[in-house]
């Protein structure tokens, strides 16, 4: 379901539905064997967009289209996306020009529904990056209307609020976030335009470190991960960006750019499979879902389209 007569201001792992599926091989939740998914966002219009409800899912073990899953609990766009071993989660969001979201929506990948609200992020705020834990969620940096250096952390295992638990280096919003089995990791982001990369502890709660950058500045960008490294793809700063950054995990360092898009792009969404990177959606307003292996250094290659065009949409993955 779409929500119609908001203006949006500005260009500002385990088992698919209805079928037994496999977990990731290391049983991390940052990557998927089955299907990426894609929820909320915003559809293009003359004066700004439509916010939209929808979960989307597409199939990683064959290149297509994507389908229409479940809603959200409420329309919004520029959330941060989550995922557990067996649900989704979309959390904070900006609702309409002025008013922000704390709401931290739950779905299912065992079958096809709806999202439930199951907590509150400690602040309301937009563009958070997500990363992903096995065990716990975590929503770093957004807006409201200042920028956040906030990072908070909800739990899997039961339905229940966000805590305060660390700071990023940098308040920002619309960043990267990318997660290793060990660390979070919020890459980029905006305003002003920062090409920071932050690492944080999931073994305890603490800030962040800055351990590299990205090959240029830039913030609305999506994030995907392998299984040892992080990547930024799209973005904007001074122009729309193409740019697949890739940085490792195994030792802190900068990013290098391994890569193109097939169309430049930002606000786009980024969902992981344990062998490829997904980029959907984006800005200027495209249904493209772009594929880039992990294996080799590559371009990406469009391998389907969401429902409509799409941007600022929370991604996940099963």
């Amino acid at each position: 379901m779409l929500i119609s007569g908001v203006t949006i201001q500005g260009g500002v792992n385990l088992i698919p539905s209805g079928s037994g599926g496999s977990p990731s091989p290391s049983g991390s939740h940052f990557q998927g064997s089955n299907f990426g998914y894609s929820s909320g966002g915003s559809t293009p219009s003359p004066n700004g967009g439509v916010l939209s409800d929808v979960i989307q899912k597409f199939s990683f073990s064959s290149d297509g289209n994507a389908t229409d899953v479940g809603d959200l609990t409420l329309a919004r766009y520029r959330a941060a996306g989550q995922s557990s071993s067996a649900s989704g989660y979309t959390s904070g969001a900006k609702l309409t020009p002025t008013t922000y979201s704390n709401t931290i929506d739950k779905f299912p990948f065992s079958s096809d529904g709806n999202a439930t609200d199951v907590g509150d992020l400690t602040v309301t705020r937009e563009g958070p990056a997500g990363q992903s834990s096995t065990v716990s969620g975590y929503s770093s940096g957004g807006q409201n209307p200042s920028l956040s250096n906030v990072i908070d952390k909800f739990p899997f295992a039961s339905d229940g609020n966000a805590t305060d638990v660390g700071d990023l280096t940098a308040a920002r919003q619309v960043a990267a976030g990318n997660s290793s089995t060990a660390s979070g990791y919020t890459s980029g982001g905006a305003w002003p335009n920062v090409d920071v990369i932050d690492k944080f502890p999931f073994a305890s709660d603490s800030n962040a470190t800055d351990v590299g950058d990205l090959t240029e500045e830039r913030g609305y960008v999506a994030g995907q991960s392998s299984s040892d490294s992080g990547y930024a793809s799209g973005g904007y700063d001074t122009g729309v960006s193409n740019v697949i950054d890739k940085f490792p995990f195994a030792s802190d360092s900068n990013a290098s750019d391994v890569g193109d898009l097939t169309v430049a792009r930002y606000f786009v969404a980024g969902q992981s499979s344990t062998s490829s990177g997904y980029t959907s959606g984006g800005q200027p307003d495209t249904a493209t879902i772009d594929k880039f292996p992990f294996a080799s250094d590559a371009n990406a290659t469009d391998v389907g389209d969401l429902l409509s065009d799409l941007r600022a949409q929370a991604g996940a993955q099963y």
